[in-house]
């Protein structure tokens, strides 16, 4: 499972692109599209040198903005007429000798003025975060996403066209060997066919972009997540670094990250890209892998350059950092990233990232925290987090042989959603759409589903806040949330007698109780031990099973 075999078995050179076609030069090949090699020399040395000043050009493509230098006459320098500096972007001596200039040619109020904002400038400005844990994980959230509350994933790539087993078919196949993977591709693929075979195939001929961001809308989510890249390595954008590898080289020959973020920010919906660090069999980080994660070609050549040019590009809400788990952040650059994305990138002030950025990060460092998929924590975590689940529950991709009794239903979304929001998190909801990029109905109709139980309950859910109670002491069918004064108690399941008992909050002479969804208030008394027992609407018998969960909105309680 070396570089060497597996590139010669499925073309690929030892830049980590796929082979070029028959023909083009050696050193086209070696480059990708015969500009890779100095473009990642170009950008690799922008990375580095986090001192300087971007250079005056039109196209700065994937070289991120170099940190401003703090200049005891900027105020000064801002108000001069723009101009290059040289490639150093200028001096302090330079900025100097301009800011006397434009001085001499102002009123002496005017310059009075300015030396003012000078020297109130300092104490306004950013901090600026330092590439180290300590500095980063002090940098708050962004208040929008935990308003947020509820947002829809999406698994995406080549794996959805053999769309069988899950989303690490790749990995089953040929990483472990596993016999039932080995067999499905003999049994519905002619011999000696490869993994990378399969990319013609991912066509999302029926993928409308506006079409997807109307029934998210509707599902309530307000913010949605796609991989732009999975542990495969194919890329959902035409990435300069993944040559023939790529959602513009080869498949749907569309910018398929591009038109979903368009798409949904024409509808008011965050968005946020999921990216994984690692590429099982990408042979530069096979031979990083091999050296003990001593060298880095992998993370400079590749796994760099993609992450800035997905936020210079796409200017994400979202980073959801993925693959991270076999190597230390020495390898992976991710504080230097970090403190880049914080203080230079244009979403410095409203990205969000998770907690996936090395191999002892998960549920320690980051912006929010991840921990693991589908993470459950039973109590009320001192840290912001997201709880990630997917409506199929043995895949996140698509699955071609799924059956309804592996999937979530109405009332299994609805109470995770609950009890994650209950604790304080977010709860990020997944479906995998086919190859030809269509949302099946059945993931369509539980979207469907939550989306009309947040029209009727999603003032307890969105903007919400954990209570001091989380859930009722004698029953986990009962969860809190609140808004200031005014509690939320949630309960999914519909009492006896139509009389629901709470003992958590303590009623005064002013409380009041109603019902999301109805009109009125409800009548109440207070329990003969503590709380409080309230009478809720008649609920006519039905055939059907009731809907889950309803929540009664409580006003002058503690």
């Amino acid at each position: 499972m070396g570089p060497t075999p597996w590139g010669q078995r499925h073309g690929v050179n030892a830049m980590g692109s796929l082979l070029a076609p028959h023909g083009m030069d050696a050193e086209a090949r070696t480059a990708g599209r015969g500009t890779q090699a100095a473009t990642v020399r170009q950008n690799r040395a922008g990375w580095e040198e986090r001192g300087r000043q971007p250079r005056c050009r039109a196209d700065r493509s994937l070289e991120p903005a170099a940190p401003r230098r703090r200049l005891a006459v900027a105020s000064v320098a801002m108000a001069a007429p723009r101009r290059c500096l040289g490639s150093h972007g200028g001096d302090v001596a330079s900025v100097a000798m301009a800011a006397a200039a434009l001085t001499s040619r102002v009123s002496m109020a005017a310059a009075g003025l300015l030396w003012l904002a000078v020297a109130v400038g300092p104490v306004l400005a950013a901090p600026r975060y330092r590439p180290d844990w300590a500095s980063l994980d002090a940098r708050p959230l962004p208040a929008w996403f935990d308003q947020a509350k509820v947002g829809v994933f999406v698994h995406w790539g080549v794996f959805s066209v053999p769309a069988w087993g899950s989303e690490w078919f790749w990995w089953h196949w040929q990483g472990e060997h596993r016999a039932d993977y080995e067999r499905f591709v003999q049994s519905r693929y002619p011999p000696d066919t490869a993994y990378t075979d399969f990319a013609p195939r991912f066509t999302a001929h029926d993928f409308q972009a506006r079409e997807w961001a109307q029934l998210f809308q509707r599902a309530g989510a307000r913010y949605v997540v796609l991989t732009t890249k999975h542990h495969e390595g194919f890329t959902n954008w035409g990435s300069p670094v993944s040559w023939n590898w790529n959602s513009l080289d080869t498949g749907p020959h569309r910018d398929l990250v591009g038109e979903l973020g368009q798409a949904l920010r024409e509808s008011n919906i965050r968005y946020g890209v999921y990216h994984s660090l690692l590429e099982w069999f990408n042979p530069l980080y096979l031979a990083d892998k091999e050296s003990g994660f001593k060298t880095q070609n992998f993370v400079l050549k590749k796994t760099m350059p993609e992450l800035y040019d997905l936020v210079l590009k796409y200017k994400p809400d979202l980073i959801w950092s993925d693959g991270d788990w076999e190597a230390p952040e020495s390898y992976w650059n991710s504080t230097s990233f970090l403190a880049w994305l914080y203080n230079d990138s244009p979403v410095k002030d409203t990205v969000v990232v998770n907690d996936r950025w090395c191999n002892n990060c998960s549920c320690h460092h980051g912006g929010y925290y991840n921990c693991a998929d589908k993470y459950k924590p039973g109590t009320l975590p001192a840290h912001k987090w997201e709880m990630c689940s997917s409506i199929d529950k043995l895949s996140w991709g698509y699955r071609s042989n799924m059956s309804i009794a592996e999937l979530m239903d109405e009332a299994s979304i609805i109470e995770e959603l609950v009890q994650t929001v209950s604790f304080g998190g977010n709860y990020l909801l997944n479906v995998g759409p086919t190859k030809e990029g269509v949302i099946v109905p059945i993931f369509q109709e539980r979207l469907l589903a939550l989306g009309r139980w947040l029209d009727t309950n999603g003032e307890a859910i969105y903007e919400s806040k954990p209570w001091r109670v989380q859930m009722e002491n004698s029953t986990d069918t009962v969860w809190y949330t609140s808004k200031g004064p005014v509690v939320y108690a949630i309960f999914l399941i519909w009492p006896r007698g139509n009389v629901l008992e709470l003992s958590s909050p303590t009623p005064s002479p002013a409380t009041q109780v109603s019902m999301l969804g109805f009109a009125g208030t409800l009548k109440w008394q207070k329990s003969p031990g503590k709380g409080l027992v309230i009478t809720l609407p008649y609920v006519l018998p039905s055939p059907l099973p009731p809907q889950s969960g309803w929540t009664v909105k409580l006003e002058g309680v503690k």
